[in-house]
């Protein structure tokens, strides 16, 4: 089951936005289960890295705007 916030499912705005875990990006599984400590740590590091790329990107972006005349 889905969280329902459509947003962090395409464009530049990747990742759970309203800071839970659901099962949108987390392993596929029927009916409610909860997350393994694992499973939560190996999904925050995921995410953590998708937001170090994101922030790299918004950075590059900004100097691009800067050297542009």
């Amino acid at each position: 089951m889905c969280c329902g916030h459509e947003s962090h499912h395409g464009g530049w705005q990747r990742g759970h936005h309203h800071g839970g875990f659901c099962a949108c990006s987390g392993p596929l599984r029927s009916g409610p289960r909860f997350w393994t400590k694992e499973e939560k740590i190996a999904w925050l590091e995921q995410y953590f890295r998708g937001l170090q790329e994101e922030a790299k990107a918004v950075e590059e972006r900004i100097v691009a705007l800067k050297e542009e005349e």
